[in-house]
C-alpha cells in the first residue's frame, strides 16, 4: 500500500496538516489573494484552498463565484473577459478597495508551485481546464481536487483529473470508497461533513479504518455561515474564542488529519504546543 500513497498521504499519516482556507486574510489583506496565500504559507500552512471560476473568453482565475458584490463591489467574472478581470480590485475587511488583483489561477500556481498542497476548490465548475494546467505545470503530486458524491461526479474526475489526488466531498456517511479504489483515478480520502457527533462519518473507528489503509480524512473547522453545520460545531469560533481543546483538539482527537481554518496560525501554534507538529 505504501508505495501506491501519494505525497499528501503519507504527510497526513505522519503529521495533521493544515489547510488555510482561501490563505489568510486580515486587515487589508483580501483573501484568495497572492498576499493571502504568502500570509498563509508563513504562518505554517500545508495546504492553501483557493477558490477557481471563469471568465467569459475562458481565463481561469482565483476567486470564490458569486462573492463578487462582498468581494470586489461588481458583477459576476463570468460574465467579464479577462481584459475586465485583470482590471478588478479586491476589497479589504472594511470594503476599501485595496492593490490587489484577482490572480490568474496559473499566476497563483507558479507562485504555490513546490511550496504546499493546493486544495482547488470549484474544481468541478471546469474539470478538463484545470486538469490541463495541473498537468502542464507538471503540479499533478501538488494539487488537490474534490467533488461532491455522484456517479457523474466521479466519471468526470476519472476522465479529466485520473492524474491528481482527490477526494471526495460527504455528508453522514462514506457509501463510496471501497468502489472508487478499483477505478482509474487518486482516490485519497474524504472531506467529512457531519452536524452532530455520532454521525458515521465521524467516527473514530471510520476514520482510524480510513487511516490504516492509507486514506486521509479532512474536517473544515472554518465558519462561514453559523447556520451551517460543518464538524458538529467543533469549529475556528470555540477555537480562538473559548477553548482550543473543544474545537481543533476535538476534531484531532476524534482522527480527522487535516484542518481546515481561517485561523492558520493559532492553529500551527495549538498543534506545538501539543506536541504535533
Amino acid at each position: 500500500m505504501d508505495k501506491d500513497m501519494t505525497a499528501i498521504a503519507r504527510d497526513a499519516r505522519e503529521n495533521i496538516l493544515i489547510a488555510a482556507h482561501r490563505g489568510a486574510a486580515g486587515g487589508n489583506v483580501p483573501c484568495n489573494s497572492m498576499a493571502a496565500f504568502s500570509a498563509a504559507l508563513r504562518q505554517g500552512a500545508d495546504v492553501i484552498e483557493l477558490d477557481v471560476t471563469r471568465s467569459s473568453d475562458g481565463v481561469l482565475y482565483v476567486f470564490h463565484p458569486g462573492m463578487e458584490p462582498r468581494f470586489l463591489c461588481s458583477g459576476p467574472i463570468a460574465q467579464m473577459t479577462s481584459a475586465q478581470a485583470d482590471r478588478l480590485r479586491l476589497v479589504n475587511q472594511d470594503g476599501t478597495q485595496t492593490q490587489y488583483g484577482v490572480p490568474r489561477l496559473e499566476e497563483a500556481l507558479r507562485f504555490l508551485k513546490g511550496r504546499c498542497y493546493i486544495n482547488l476548490d470549484k474544481f468541478w465548475t471546469c474539470p478538463e481546464e484545470i486538469g490541463s494546467m495541473v498537468r502542464r505545470l507538471g503540479m499533478q503530486d501538488q494539487a488537490l481536487i474534490k467533488t461532491g458524491v455522484g456517479a457523474q461526479e466521479f466519471a468526470r474526475v476519472e476522465e479529466c483529473a485520473w492524474d491528481i489526488p482527490y477526494m471526495v466531498i460527504a455528508r453522514k456517511q462514506d457509501d463510496f470508497t471501497e468502489h472508487l479504489l478499483s477505478r482509474r483515478m487518486r482516490y485519497v480520502g474524504v472531506e467529512a461533513l457531519f452536524e452532530t457527533e455520532d454521525e458515521p462519518i465521524a467516527q473514530t473507528a471510520y476514520l482510524q479504518r480510513m487511516r490504516e489503509r492509507g486514506l486521509i480524512t479532512w474536517a473544515n473547522s472554518i465558519v462561514y455561515n453559523y447556520r451551517a453545520v460543518l464538524s458538529a460545531h467543533h469549529t475556528d469560533d470555540v477555537s480562538i474564542a473559548e477553548d482550543e481543546e473543544k474545537g481543533w483538539g476535538w476534531l484531532i482527537d476524534r482522527g480527522f488529519r487535516i484542518i481546515q481554518t481561517d485561523w492558520p496560525l493559532m492553529l500551527d501554534l495549538y498543534l506545538r504546543r501539543k506536541a504535533l507538529r
